[in-house]
């Protein structure tokens, strides 16, 4: 083999080695998972009762290949980074609300959690020379839907089971449980009406042989609504008694009230999903007033926001008007 030679092999097996480690880093790349940032944005306050997370604040980057994104009413944000940004690029998050200072958060792509800390821009504060409107014992009330039962009286009914003493069986069932006497298998039904229910529904022998009788079964609908009581008699005729307390199922609306926790300018309470109704109960200067909280979670005294909390119940955030101070 000529040097010439030599040297075309020696180019060809390098060449070749560049194109295996080329296409394994084109597999590692493809296989490689987007980086996502998560972080959340609360107000700047020395106190960690008052740093109140902060929703509807505008997430950007100077590169444009990164989509923006906002904050929810917890605060939280996720940014998902295309693949070619790797680990320890860096970036700066630009964090925009119209009621707070703009932040620009210089930082690295890594494996951490990004918290912004954003100043208002003015306080809730009055001027010097108007009084605040005071704020004082707020609670909320909401109502449940619960199922509920009304007793609308109670239901009776006797019936005869009738039949001949002392007539041998002779195997012509039905016969009495030892099988020596003739017998007779009555039933009867008690029904509570349509949408009704019984409860502590009972049967008893109340006239004639007594000890000769047997009740063989005695039990509600699935509904509960038909009470059926089957008998043997095998003496005379005997009489029944069949009672039951009827009661009305129902769907109500069960009052509940709950207070917030209020730290600074801000409140804060959570409320099962299945609450309705909703609405805040405030003395406003001294005077008690009810305000609606409806879909929009308007208050002329503070503005609020909703948003799913992570035990599937809802959380509410409010913060104070300026003009406004709890008391």
């Amino acid at each position: 083999m000529t040097r010439a030679h030599k040297i075309e092999a020696w180019l060809s097996l390098i060449g070749a080695l560049l194109l295996a480690l080329g296409a394994l880093a084109l597999i590692r790349w493809q296989r490689q998972k987007p980086i996502a940032l998560h972080g959340a944005v609360i107000v700047q306050n020395p106190d960690p009762h008052k740093q109140l997370p902060i929703g509807g604040v505008e997430i950007t980057t100077d590169n444009p290949a990164i989509s923006g994104s906002k904050s929810d009413s917890s605060g939280f944000f996720a940014l998902n980074l295309p693949k070619p940004i790797l680990r320890g690029y860096p970036i700066t998050l630009h964090f925009r609300h119209p009621q707070f200072q703009p932040l620009d958060l210089h930082e690295y792509v890594g494996n951490q959690l990004y918290i912004a800390h954003l100043v208002p821009l003015e306080s809730s504060h009055p001027p010097k020379d108007q009084p605040a409107v005071k704020v004082a014992n707020v609670r909320v009330r909401y109502t449940v839907k619960a199922m509920t039962e009304l007793n609308v009286g109670s239901a009776v009914k006797t019936f005869e089971v009738q039949n001949k003493g002392n007539i041998p069986c002779k195997n012509q069932r039905p016969c009495s449980p030892d099988g020596r006497w003739k017998a007779t298998l009555a039933s009867a039904n008690l029904d509570a009406g349509v949408g009704n229910e019984f409860r502590n529904a009972r049967a008893s022998c109340i006239a004639g042989p007594c000890p000769f009788t047997r009740i063989e079964s005695d039990h509600a609908s699935q509904n509960g609504q038909v009470f059926t009581l089957s008998v043997r008699d095998w003496s005379d005729t005997a009489t029944f008694l069949m009672e039951a307390e009827v009661f009305r199922p129902m769907v109500s609306q069960m009052e509940h009230w709950t207070y917030p926790a209020i730290f600074g300018d801000g409140l804060s309470f959570t409320l099962p999903l299945s609450a309705e109704s909703v609405s805040v109960e405030a003395d406003i200067d001294g005077q008690t007033i009810i305000f609606p909280l409806g879909p929009a979670l308007l208050l002329s005294w503070a503005s609020c926001e909703d948003g799913m909390n992570s035990d599937r119940g809802r959380v509410f955030r409010c913060t104070l008007r300026p003009g406004y101070r709890f008391q």
